[in-house]
């Protein structure tokens, strides 16, 4: 069989990459090795669907600092805005939560894939599920992808849109890269982003504070010298194995990126009370403790942070439950202090790629055209989606990158084959 464009990849930017094209009015295929299309979709944002973000440009593009300014170029083409516009002219009524993460209305993710295969039905886009490929044959005017069953398919556009290594049981199991090397496609290595970290400190081993969540607080990571690299203000979790939650996450791939650097431990340094500055605090408690001498320390300050955070940093401290105000020694309330805005955490790893949310590293962006997603190295041959060198935080910002690049990759894939 010959087509105009086939798309391998049934994830957010191949069903974008295969409408966009389809809209162009060219003959498009669209593979996909699993049973179901939009198989990450309707998972993500927990089973809501995080379609994109509602943030500016320029704060959009902040929050993917893997590579996020290569999409000044896409982003002029197709952006956020654009993204809600499309699924809104698709009957997907979508909502604003915080920090400007969109989702349908219904909170049912399966409602934005059905909308995506009900415009595809439309557009008489051939889909092929369970049909692994074996093989990518690259010619001059036009491509040959063979598929596992021996069957052989003639494109005169193709765009891989086959994703990463992360959340593997979504069919992203890196397949693409080593296509993308026959094309002579450089891999940058690759790494989990967004995943949770581990640490053998003694009380994350004794479980002494597992299941626990911190509500807005500073999480930061430390470079050997002690400066912070990076700083996220949102909530937090202590895990038996480590740490997750939404700062950790965020976090996360800065630690994998000092790990890559050959570092062996890399210190998180939790600030529990973000808002208040060390010596204010200080001097807070110490007009509390006068205010109160007779009471006992313990009972002064309880809802200062959660319960079991404050009895951990009371015994670090070498402050007993009963201890009175009166007792408590200026050593030992700067050491409690200290404790509550600067709690260490020693990570010695993260989670493997597989756990992780999204993948780092992938196809070199130096070797893709910006505004047409074309590849530098081999005509008629796209990229999109997170089998490029690009990724962000969770919050629609991966999503957004992967509906941007699918977009723009099957515009100028269908243009190509029509030329």
């Amino acid at each position: 069989m010959t087509y105009q464009v086939t798309v391998i990849g049934g994830g957010p930017s191949g069903l974008m990459a295969a409408i966009a094209a389809a809209e162009q009015g060219v003959q498009t295929l669209l593979i996909d090795k699993g049973k179901k299309l939009g198989t990450k979709l309707a998972i993500s944002g927990g089973g809501r669907c995080n379609v994109t973000n509602r943030l500016p440009e320029e704060e959009v593009i902040k929050h993917i600092p893997g590579n996020g300014k290569f999409l000044y170029s896409p982003f002029s083409v197709f952006n956020n805005y654009d993204i809600i516009d499309f699924f809104e002219g698709l009957g997907v009524a979508l909502k604003e939560e915080d920090h400007g993460r969109m989702f349908p209305v219904s909170n049912k993710a399966k409602d934005v894939v059905h909308a995506l295969l009900n415009r595809m039905k439309e557009l008489n886009i051939e889909v092929r599920t369970e049909t692994p490929v074996e093989a990518i044959h690259y010619g001059e005017d036009e491509h040959q992808v063979i598929l596992k069953s021996k069957e052989k398919i003639t494109t005169r556009s193709l765009i891989l849109a086959v994703g990463g290594k992360a959340v593997p049981h979504t069919g992203s199991t890196g397949d693409g890269y080593a296509w993308a090397k026959k094309a002579g496609h450089t891999i940058t290595d690759l790494f989990p982003t967004e995943v949770p970290l581990l640490s053998n400190d003694s009380f994350i081993k004794n479980k002494t504070l597992q299941g626990l969540s911190l509500r807005d607080v500073d999480v930061s990571v430390l470079n050997e010298k002690g400066k912070k690299i990076v700083t996220h203000r949102m909530d937090m979790l202590f895990t038996h194995f480590g740490l997750s939650g939404p700062a950790v996450l965020r976090c996360s791939q800065f630690v994998v990126k000092e790990f890559m650097k050959g570092r062996k431990l890399v210190t998180i340094e939790i600030d529990a009370l973000p808002n208040q500055k060390e010596n204010e605090l200080l001097e807070q408690l110490q007009k509390s403790i006068k205010d109160h001498a007779k009471k006992t320390f313990r009972n002064v300050i309880k809802g200062i942070v959660p319960e079991r955070l404050l009895d951990f940093v009371l015994e670090k401290a070498e402050i007993s439950p009963e201890e009175k105000s009166a007792n408590i020694s200026n050593e030992k309330l700067r050491s409690f202090t200290q404790m509550l805005k600067n709690f260490h955490v020693h990570i010695h790893g993260s989670q493997p790629l597989e756990k992780a949310f999204v993948t780092g590293g992938g196809v070199s962006i130096k070797e893709i055209v910006p505004n047409t997603m074309q590849s530098k190295l081999m005509e008629r041959l796209y990229f999109c989606g997170e089998i490029l060198d690009i990724h962000g935080y969770t919050g629609g910002y991966n999503i957004t990158s992967a509906m941007v690049t699918g977009r723009v990759a099957g515009m100028h894939a269908a243009w190509e084959a029509m030329a």
